[in-house]
C-alpha cells in the first residue's frame, strides 16, 4: 500500500510516593527514581527513553501529569518538562485526580475525599483540574496544550465536556480494554476508531487481537516486539490512518525496583529502531494540530498478530519472572 501511517508513541508521564502516608517524606526518593530511574547502568527512566527516541530520530508525544506539582512545586515539574523539550518533543496533559485532596489550597471544596478516577468528578469538578493542569504546564513554559489523556484512561463524557470547555482539542482517553475507560460511553462510541465527540476529536488507544484472540493494547510493557511489529504491519495493510503507542517513564525498570527490565528495554530499542528503519509507511509524530477524522469504515478489522508473536511474550514473562 501506498499511504503513510501516523504512528504516536505516547508516554504517560508519572510521579507515585507508593502510599498517599508520608508524602512529604517519599517524594524526593519517588522524584528520583520516576524522572531518572537510576541504576549502575544509568539512568532509565526519562533519560533512557528520550535517549532511544533520539538515536532513532524520532519524536514522541508526552503526556505529562502536573497535579503533583501544586502540592511539591512546579520547578520539579519544569525539570520534567525541561528534560523532554530538549529532545523536541511533543508535550500534552494527562491527569491523575487523586492528587486533589492531597493539594493546598484544595482545587475546590469537595476536593477533601480521595477519588481515584476523573470519571468519579463532576463536569465543574473535571473543568476545574483540567484548568489547574493547563496552569502548571504553563507556568513552566508549555502553552497551547492540545491534547488530553486521563490517568488509567479513566474518561466519561463529561470528560469531553470539559475538554472543549478548556480548549482542548484531541483525546486519547478511551481503551477498550481498560475496565474504567468511559463507563457511560459504551455502546455509545467506537473504543477502538478515532472519531469526534462534543467537539473533541477522539484517537483511541490501539488494540489489536493477539494470537489467541484475545484483545490487547499495544503498550511497550504487555506485548513483545514481535506483537508491536505484526500489529503495526497488520493496521497498515487494513488502511488504519492513527495507531496509538503507549508506555510510561518507569516501564525500563523492574517493578519496585530500581533495577532495569532488561526485556522492555531490548523491546523499547527494537521497537524504536523498526519504526526509524520504516519512515516511508509510518508517520511518528505529535498530536499538536488538529485531527480530519473520517467516517470509519466499520466492517475493518482489528489489526491481528501470529501465535508466535503472543508466544513469544508469554516467553518474556516467563524470563522476567525467572530473574525476578
Amino acid at each position: 500500500m501506498s499511504h503513510v501511517m501516523n504512528v504516536y508513541l505516547s508516554f504517560d508521564i508519572e510521579v507515585w510516593c507508593g502510599s498517599w502516608d508520608d508524602l512529604d517524606g517519599r517524594f524526593p526518593a519517588s522524584f528520583e527514581r520516576y524522572v531518572y530511574g537510576r541504576s549502575p547502568k544509568g539512568d532509565y527512566a526519562l533519560p533512557k527513553t528520550l535517549e532511544i527516541l533520539a538515536k532513532n530520530g524520532l519524536k514522541g508525544v508526552f503526556f505529562v501529569e502536573p497535579l503533583f506539582a501544586a502540592r511539591f512545586g512546579v520547578d520539579k515539574l519544569a525539570t520534567i518538562v525541561e528534560l523532554i523539550r530538549s529532545g523536541g518533543h511533543d508535550i500534552q496533559l494527562h491527569l491523575h485526580p487523586e492528587w486533589s485532596d492531597e493539594l493546598r489550597p484544595l482545587p475546590f471544596p469537595g476536593a477533601s475525599r480521595k477519588r481515584q478516577h476523573l470519571a468519579y468528578y463532576t463536569l465543574e469538578e473535571q473543568i476545574t483540574l483540567v484548568r489547574l493542569g493547563l496552569d502548571l504546564l504553563a507556568q513552566v513554559g508549555c502553552t497551547g496544550v492540545s491534547a488530553f489523556r486521563a490517568g488509567s484512561f479513566a474518561c466519561n463524557a463529561d470528560t469531553y465536556r470539559a475538554l472543549y470547555a478548556c480548549g482542548i482539542g484531541i483525546d486519547s482517553s478511551l481503551n477498550e480494554v481498560a475496565a474504567n475507560s468511559g463507563p457511560d460511553l459504551r455502546g455509545t462510541l467506537d473504543f477502538t476508531r478515532p472519531q469526534a465527540f462534543e467537539g473533541v476529536a477522539i484517537l483511541p488507544m490501539t488494540v489489536f487481537r493477539d494470537g489467541t484472540g484475545r484483545l490487547r493494547p499495544a503498550q511497550l510493557g504487555a506485548c513483545s516486539f514481535a506483537e508491536l511489529s505484526e500489529a503495526l504491519e497488520s493496521a497498515y495493510e487494513s488502511g488504519t490512518e492513527h495507531f496509538v503507542l503507549l508506555s510510561h517513564n518507569f516501564e525500563m525498570l523492574r517493578q519496585d525496583s530500581r533495577v532495569p527490565d532488561g526485556i522492555v528495554v531490548g523491546r523499547f530499542e527494537a521497537l524504536c529502531r523498526y519504526l526509524g528503519m520504516h519512515a516511508e509507511r509510518f508517520r511518528v509524530g505529535a498530536m499538536d494540530t488538529p485531527l480530519v477524522i473520517r467516517r470509519a469504515d466499520g466492517a475493518r478489522e482489528l489489526a491481528k498478530v501470529s501465535m508466535g508473536a503472543t508466544l513469544r511474550r508469554h516467553g518474556e514473562q516467563l524470563a522476567r519472572r525467572i530473574l525476578g
